[in-house]
Formats: structure tokens, sequence, C-alpha cells
């Protein structure tokens, strides 16, 4: 599968949206350029804008809104101040629920900073033990456990719900001894009036006809309607987290056409030097100057990196999705072609939708002509950029740590 995002699938609240993509690649390898290339020389310019044109995406929001709404009556995990609010309505019994929680659990885990989740008890009348799970997450909660509580009726229903109900009550006591809690305390808060009162509440909120468990809300007051696997979630994750990085104006015009760029590309196993084309390419240019200088490239993953033929990095959510908050047209040079190992491209998902993401071959690509900006070339390092993490991202397909791009210098001569 292509690293080169094809199709423009989703736009969510706040400006979120994905892009998806199935271009086929069919590349030969090519043997990358011995020595050093000559700097090419920039031509006289004509003059220049005061700031680049592009399309602006992003509308900061306030995600946490959706928090103050249902914070108040519902379990808390993570910082009030996370980018990322997700709010679930969840029944303890009901199958599509527990595998729900498994993600959720993953994602608490995986995103302690990004996200804040709030879990509501939505209890259903016709499960025979769905209040007594309520009750039993309720009395450990009163010893600072709900969340252990919580992922452990998840993870075991299919053992307590084979239970009779009156079984239920001794069942979970032993479950609360061996999370560490008192089990005697339990056992009195398991019937006790504040557990009794909480339970109450949870059953009112579960009349409510538009919600039938489980409802997700993902940084929306419109229910989450996408895939609830953990791969699925995560995406969802990182690219509502990077709204909080994002930019809500196109980036000033920095730089000029009459001079000099060259980009270090500072990786985790070594440094690749790059020339810029700013005459060539201004746009694409003067957009990677700008997000280089602004730290947008600090601790990037090469998300996608095919022996012989490319490495892409340039969006910090890791998901080749990613962008930085706007668009920009793509931008044909003539003359500069994908003949040589060590072009450096501007990724997109479609004519004039160039973002953050970028490229560099690492084999001969001529089937890519005349689709992406080229903007520069490999002058030193091509052998460290051939030498990463070997990844390529599809579903269901366990993937290795890629390698950091750990920052991107600019020097203008």
């Amino acid at each position: 599968m292509a690293p080169i995002m094809q199709r423009l699938t989703s736009f969510l609240t706040f400006s979120f949206f994905l892009f998806t993509s199935s271009l086929l690649l069919l590349a030969s390898c090519s043997s990358a350029p011995s020595g050093t290339p000559d700097l090419l020389v920039t031509p006289a310019a004509t003059s220049t804008p005061t700031v680049m044109p592009c399309t602006v995406l992003h509308v900061p929001g306030t995600p946490q809104a959706l928090g103050a709404e249902f914070g108040d009556r519902g379990h808390v995990a993570g910082p009030a101040g996370a980018p990322v609010t997700i709010v679930v309505f969840s029944d303890y019994q009901c199958p599509a629920c527990a595998y729900l929680a498994a993600s959720l659990k993953k994602i608490r885990t995986d995103h302690p900073n990004d996200v804040r989740l709030i879990y509501l008890n939505t209890p259903l009348a016709e499960r025979d033990k769905d209040a007594l799970a309520v009750q039993a997450a309720e009395a450990a909660d009163l010893q600072g456990k709900f969340w252990e509580m919580n992922d452990l009726l998840f993870e075991k229903q299919a053992e307590w719900s084979a239970l009779a109900p009156g079984e239920f009550a001794t069942w979970a006591a032993q479950q609360a001894a061996g999370l560490g809690m008192d089990a005697a305390r339990f056992q009195a808060d398991f019937q006790g009036e504040v557990v009794a009162e909480r339970l109450q509440r949870a059953v009112q909120s579960s009349g409510n006809p538009s919600i039938s468990p489980p409802v997700l809300f993902v940084n929306s007051t419109s229910p989450y309607r996408g895939l609830a696997d953990f791969a699925s979630l995560d995406a969802v994750v990182r690219l509502e987290a990077l709204t909080a990085r994002q930019f809500s104006a196109c980036p000033p015009w920095g730089i000029d056409p009459l001079r000099q760029y060259l980009a270090t590309l500072h990786t985790a196993k070594g440094d690749a030097v790059v020339q810029l084309y700013p005459d060539k390419a201004p746009l694409a240019v003067n957009n990677f100057v700008f997000l280089a200088r602004q730290g947008w490239y600090e601790g990037v993953t090469f998300y996608r990196v095919l022996p012989n033929l490319l490495a892409a990095t340039g969006d910090p959510s890791e998901t080749g999705m990613g962008n930085p908050g706007y668009l920009f047209e793509t931008e044909i040079p003539a003359g500069l072609r994908f003949d040589q190992p060590g072009m450096l491209a501007m990724d997109n998902s479609g004519p004039n939708t160039n973002g953050s993401r970028f490229f560099i071959t690492l084999g001969s690509t001529a089937q890519w002509n005349g689709q992406y900006t080229v903007f520069g070339r490999v002058l030193s390092g091509l052998e460290v950029l051939s030498a990463l993490t070997a990844r390529d991202p599809q579903p269901g397909v366990f993937l290795p740590p890629g390698d950091e791009l750990l920052r991107v210098t600019i020097e203008e001569r």
C-alpha cells in the first residue's frame, strides 16, 4: 500500500478530519547517487507575498465543554485540561460495551495526558445483574478503586454473567479483596445508602430513550459513529489531540527566493542534509521552513518507511493523516522529477491538499511525477534514511516502533 493519502474520508467537529489511501506503488529499486551533489544555483525571483496563501481548516474549539456537562455525574480519568474529552455511556452486562471498554482501557493507558475519559453507568432493566454490577463499581469507588473494578467487571463479564443474582454479592466481595480493598467495608457499602443513591441516579439516566449503551462522544455533542477497536480509536484520539497544536491562520511569508536554504534532518539514526528549492516550489519551502522553525517536526515518527521506495514523516499524530490546520496548493515545478533517490516531496491527499507531511524517495519513483510537489533533494545522509526501520501501517498489522525525526534545523545562505 502507498504512503500517500488519496482520499479525504471524514470531517469531524472542531476541524477534525481523517484521510485514507489506496494508491498502489509499483517501483523498481535503484542505487543511491554517489558522492555529494553540487548545490543548485537559485536564480533571481519576483515579488513575494506577505502571507502564504492557504486554506485554513482549524478553528480553535473548547472540547472541555463536553466534560463540563457530564463530569459532575460520571467517573473521570485523565486531566481536566486534556485536548481530547471522551464521554461513554455504558452497561456492564452488555457484550458490545465490554469490547469498547477494552479499547478505552488501552486508550487510558497509552494517552494519560491527552485524554479525559468520563464514564457514566447506564444500567438496563432487562439485564438481571447489571444493577448489581453498578453497585459493585460504586462500592469500589468509595475505596478509590473504581477503575480497577470497572475494568475487572468488563474483563470477567462472562464469568459473573453466568451466576445467579443471589451469588453476585459474594463474588464481587471476593474480587474486591483481590483488588486490595477492605472486603467487609466493600460489602457494607455494596448495600449502603450512598451506593443506593448513585444506582438510582444511574437508573434515571438510563431512562433516556436516546441513550442505548454503548454510546460514545469524542470532543463532540454528536455520538461517535466510527469503529470501536483500539486502532481506530487511537487514530481518532491522536488526530483530535493534534488540534491543540494546529495553526488557525496561514503561515507568514518567511523565505527569500534569492537565498539558498539547507535543511538538516536530525534523526535517531543520524543526520541528512537537504537542499530546498525556494525558487521552484516557494509555497512548499516556505511552509517547511515555517513548520521547522515552529518546532512542528520535533520528535515526529517516520510513520511509513518502505525500503528502496520512500521514508515518510511530518505528522505529529504519527497516523500519516494529520495536518497543521491548513492546506495549500500543489506545485509541479518544471524540471523537477522523481528520477533518482533522495527527492524531497510533499505528501498529499489529492491535488492542493499539502499540509505538513513529506517524504523522501529511496529509489526511482517516476510514477509519482506530476502528483506531488518536489521541493528539495538530499545532499548527504541518504544512507541514514535508507537505514530507518521499515514500517507499513495497515489495519490489523503489528508495527515496530518507528524511528524519530528529532528535529529539523534550517540554514539560510
